[in-house]
């Protein structure tokens, strides 16, 4: 609180004149409240502020020296420089698989993920109007979302790269597989005649 000290600096009188001297006055402000409510105010702040969790992407990389892995219903995705994307359906057989070409537009490899895992997009989206609507649990979303994309009829999505693919298109395609419900997915070595097709496409 703010003291007012009124020491008068001498006799009312004094003065070999008689005159009267003003009276001095001075202010002295105690901070202590206020810092004590900063700390107060810091304190609350630090206990009601919700902290970021980091995200992180769930990878699946194939077992080393294991069986290879299976494709059926199964899209297999190329990724190249200068955002090249190309895709093909089922197993690779040279001399007759040919490269789709695509991008990362809404109408491009998207639109192929979800049309191809429609099933289980479907059954997900189900899931997420029931947990907006809170009539499942939170918990019970994760195990019943976790089914759905592992189903047996659910795609499998094959990610291959060369050495010229960007880091950052292998992010995109990986979040263009969550917005598509796809569950299973490999990021696997690319194959030579994979790769020669893909240098001799468009």
């Amino acid at each position: 609180m703010a003291e007012v000290n009124t020491d008068q600096g001498g006799s009312a009188k004094g003065g070999k004149h008689g005159k009267v001297r003003a009276k001095k006055a001075s202010t002295h402000i105690d901070m202590t409240p206020m810092v004590d409510l900063a700390f107060l105010l810091l304190t609350f702040f630090m206990l009601t502020t919700t902290f970021s969790k980091p995200k992180t992407i769930e990878i699946n990389m194939p077992v080393k020296d294991g069986e290879p892995t299976k494709v059926n219903n199964a899209v297999t995705i190329l990724l190249s420089d200068k955002d090249r994307v190309f895709w093909y359906y089922g197993e690779f057989k040279p001399g007759e698989t040919q490269l789709i070409k695509s991008d990362f537009s809404d109408n491009g490899i998207r639109k192929v993920l979800l049309d191809k895992n429609a099933v289980a997009h479907a059954e997900v989206m189900k899931l997420e109007e029931q947990l907006a609507k809170r009539q499942i649990a939170d918990s019970t979303f994760k195990r019943l979302s976790v089914e759905a994309k592992s189903q047996k009829s659910a795609l499998m999505v094959l990610i291959k790269t060369d050495d010229k693919a960007k880091y950052r298109n292998v992010i995109d395609i990986l979040d263009e597989l969550s917005i598509a419900s796809v569950g299973k997915y490999a990021i696997v070595d690319i194959m030579k005649d994979e790769y020669d097709l893909m240098q001799n496409a468009n």
